[in-house]
């Protein structure tokens, strides 16, 4: 695969008391070992969508024609669209090179200031639109799409916004479908079966970043090559996401850990870490259950975290992410430091060197203190790694709530927030 796992660092014969023993690790592995048959069976019935995807082309080649206007006939992208319609893509966009196609915007608030400010940097008859809401009712997003229709029509009339808006939605009477119809808007539809934070590897994520200039074919493969060797393993312990939901579960009932740190030492992984954040927390915090995600990048966050996870409380466990990244970057010059020897051991170094060399020293260090660090070391930060790191932690979400007993496809807490929200919004009239 496109990344090797170790927990190493998590089990109590390396890290002490706070790692997990033999018949902890055990007893989670036999737990996830349902987890993996349940996939198997989902996957034999068609049940979850989401486990066909990798395997499928066929969805790419009918997205080709709208990736091809949005690429050869604008400037700029907005993404309209909150959560899981907005993360996956922002991750998969991150690996967008420079200057291949249009520039991106994800717009994902209804924040008063920044959403008018955005339209004021853009040219928008040289601005598409790929409008993203599953439900076709989410108030931000259709929000945003109300504010945005009345300026296109506004700057272009309705004759300008056929072929610069697309929507994306379930194929459903809801109202983002209507009121793109009543504009002659083209819609694609959302998979009914596929939730949103899941929908990194569907149109959702893969549209917005093909047209961006990522090799959304390479994304599906390294996703592919993970899903069949998590289906394919009949032991849970050579299974990489059974692994690490079996650790993760573990940990929190056997050593209270209460979080769960995703730290990647790569610049192109923020939103990665960001896009976790939201799969592990609205999948699995249900019934008192669930661990609280952490997203951070190294080595930005040893300058503002690493104190407390050092020498505060012992609750977190810790996902250290890298890639290769020795001899990489800029390389400083010896001559230049050579007068001043507390930078002796940079010269000659590249960035790159530095970034490695931080992320196994933090990795020791948070070891040696006894807290638990598994690392998932990547063979590049490309499309076919960046896919399997998606699908390895949607898989492993899964087995996680399996494990927990609970359904990681809900989130039906979230719902009171939305109630009450309408309620202030029809008392503020």
């Amino acid at each position: 695969m496109s990344y090797k796992q170790s927990i190493e660092n998590c089990l109590a014969a390396v890290i002490g008391t706070g790692g997990l023993d033999e018949p902890q690790l055990a007893a989670a592995l036999k737990k996830a070992r349902d987890g993996l048959a349940q996939l198997r069976a989902w996957r034999e019935s068609g049940f979850l969508p989401l486990l066909a995807l990798p395997g499928r082309r066929d969805d790419l080649a009918a997205l080709e024609p709208v990736i091809g206007r949005y690429r050869d006939g604008f400037d700029d992208l907005l993404v309209l669209g909150t959560g899981g319609s907005s993360l996956g893509g922002r991750a998969l966009c991150a690996l967008a090179p420079p200057g291949d196609g249009p520039r991106i915007h994800f717009l994902e608030n209804t924040d008063p200031w920044s959403f008018p400010a955005a339209f004021e940097r853009l040219n928008l008859e040289r601005t598409g639109v790929i409008a993203i809401s599953k439900s076709g009712g989410t108030s931000e997003t259709m929000m945003q799409f109300a504010a945005t229709l009345a300026r296109y029509r506004a700057a272009l009339g309705e004759a300008g916004m056929g072929h610069r808006i697309t929507v994306i939605t379930e194929p459903a009477n809801n109202p983002m479908r209507r009121l793109a119809g009543q504009f002659g808007l083209f819609c694609l539809d959302h998979d009914p079966g596929i939730g949103g934070r899941f929908s990194a590897l569907s149109l959702v994520g893969l549209l917005p970043a093909a047209i961006a200039g990522v090799d959304i074919g390479a994304v599906r493969d390294g996703a592919a090559q993970v899903l069949e060797a998590t289906l394919a393993a009949h032991d849970p312990g050579d299974c990489a996401p059974a692994l690490g939901a079996a650790v993760s579960v573990a940990l929190a009932r056997e050593h209270g850990v209460s979080a769960t740190v995703f730290m990647a030492y790569a610049d192109a992984l923020r939103d990665t870490a960001l896009w976790f954040r939201q799969l592990w927390a609205e999948s699995l915090g249900k019934q008192g259950r669930g661990t609280t995600p952490i997203d951070a990048v190294g080595t930005v966050d040893q300058h503002s975290q690493l104190q407390l996870w050092l020498d505060g409380p012992a609750d977190k466990m810790f996902t250290i992410v890298t890639a290769p990244s020795l001899g990489q970057g800029d390389r400083t010059e010896p001559a230049m430091l050579s007068g001043i020897p507390e930078l002796d051991w940079l010269a000659g170094r590249t960035l790159g060197d530095l970034l490695d060399a931080h992320a196994r020293g933090t990795a020791d260090a948070l070891a040696a203190a006894g807290r638990p660090v598994r690392t998932l070391r990547l063979d590049a930060v490309d499309e076919q790694s960046l896919g399997a790191l998606l699908m390895h932690f949607m898989l492993e979400t899964i087995i996680a709530a399996h494990m927990m007993g609970v359904n990681p496809f809900d989130q039906p807490a979230v719902e009171e927030g939305k109630v009450r929200a309408r309620a202030y919004m029809d008392e503020t009239r």
